[in-house]
C-alpha cells in the first residue's frame, strides 16, 4: 500500500494491537519531527498522551503525545520560505469544528502554569495526538478527550489530530463520518487546529487521505512566521517496515470488515490485493 495499510490497519481495529503500533509509531513520529524542528531552534519531547482524569483524580497539566517546544524566549520574525506542504482538503473556523457547548468554556480557560521540568524546554508550541480507539466516539473516555484537547487549545496551543481510524466517527464536528457511510469522507484524516489569536479567530485544516494513498505533508504552525511541513507517510512506512508487520499479513484475503470501506476504498484495496506476488 500507499499510505495506509488497510490489511493491517483494520486488524489493529478489529482484533486488538493498537497499543504496541501506537508506541513504535509515536518514537518514529517523534524522530523524524525532532530532526526538522531543531535547525528552526525548537525541540520536540515524546509525553503522555490526554490521560484520561477519573472522578477523584487531582487535575493535572495534560501532556501530548508529541510536544514541539520553543526554548527561545524572543521568536525571531524573519519569515521562512518553505515548500512541500499538501494543500489542506477542508479548512473551517475552529468554533465550526467544535460543539456548541464548548465555546463559552474557552473563554473561561487560563493558560497552565508549566512544570519546571516544561519551563526548561521552553513554552509548549505545539502538541500532537495519534488518535486511539478510546478517545473517539462513541467510546467512554471520548468526553473526557475532547475535555482535555479544548483546555489545550484554549492555552493558545497549536493542536494537530492524526486520526487513522476509519472505524469510529470524527472528533471533531462538521466533518463527514466515514464510518457511517458520509457522501465526501475518507477513512484517514489529519487536522491541525491553530487557536491563535484567540478561539473565536482560530482556524482548523484537515487532510483526507484514500486507501493507496500517501499520507500528506501538513503544514504545522509554530511561533512567529515559523511553518513546519512535515510528511506524516515517511514516519509512517518506517514503522511498518521496522516493526515487521509485512510478514504477519495475508493478503491473500481482504481486511477484515471489508464491507466498512466505501465502495472506491473496496475497489483500491482489491488492486493492492491483485499486484501481490502470485495473485
Amino acid at each position: 500500500y500507499r499510505g495506509i495499510n488497510a490489511h493491517l490497519n483494520s486488524r489493529l481495529q478489529a482484533t486488538g494491537g493498537w497499543p504496541d503500533f501506537h508506541t513504535n509509531h509515536i518514537s518514529d513520529l517523534l524522530r523524524a519531527l525532532k530532526a526538522q524542528v531543531t535547525p528552526l531552534g525548537y525541540t520536540a519531547a515524546l509525553e503522555d498522551g490526554l490521560q484520561i482524569r477519573r472522578i477523584g483524580e487531582p487535575p493535572r497539566f495534560p501532556r501530548a503525545d508529541v510536544t514541539v517546544y520553543d526554548p527561545d524566549p524572543i521568536r525571531a520574525t524573519t519569515p521562512l520560505t518553505l515548500s512541500g506542504a499538501t494543500s489542506a482538503d477542508t479548512v473551517l473556523p475552529l468554533v465550526d469544528l467544535l460543539e456548541d457547548e464548548a465555546i463559552d468554556a474557552f473563554k473561561a480557560i487560563a493558560i497552565y502554569t508549566l512544570t519546571p521540568a516544561q519551563a526548561a524546554r521552553g513554552e509548549p508550541v505545539a502538541w500532537i495526538e495519534l488518535l486511539s480507539p478510546s478517545n473517539k466516539p462513541p467510546a467512554r473516555d471520548f468526553q473526557q478527550y475532547a475535555l482535555k484537547r479544548r483546555d489545550v487549545l484554549g492555552s493558545g496551543i497549536v493542536f494537530v489530530e492524526i486520526d487513522y481510524l476509519h472505524r469510529s466517527p470524527p472528533t471533531l464536528r462538521n466533518l463527514p463520518d466515514y464510518s457511517a457511510g458520509d457522501e465526501g469522507a475518507h477513512p484517514v484524516r489529519v487536522t491541525v487546529i491553530d487557536p491563535r489569536p484567540d478561539v473565536a479567530s482560530g482556524e482548523g485544516r484537515s487532510w483526507h487521505v484514500d486507501i493507496d494513498a500517501p499520507l500528506p505533508s501538513v503544514q504545522i504552525p509554530l511561533n512567529a512566521a515559523d511553518r513546519l511541513i512535515f510528511d506524516l507517510d515517511a514516519p509512517y512506512q518506517k514503522t511498518f517496515a521496522e516493526a515487521l508487520y509485512g510478514p504477519e499479513i495475508d493478503y491473500s484475503l481482504p481486511p477484515e470488515d471489508f464491507t466498512g470501506y466505501a465502495p472506491a476504498d473496496r475497489a483500491r484495496i482489491l488492486t493492492v490485493m491483485a499486484r501481490r506476488p502470485g495473485a
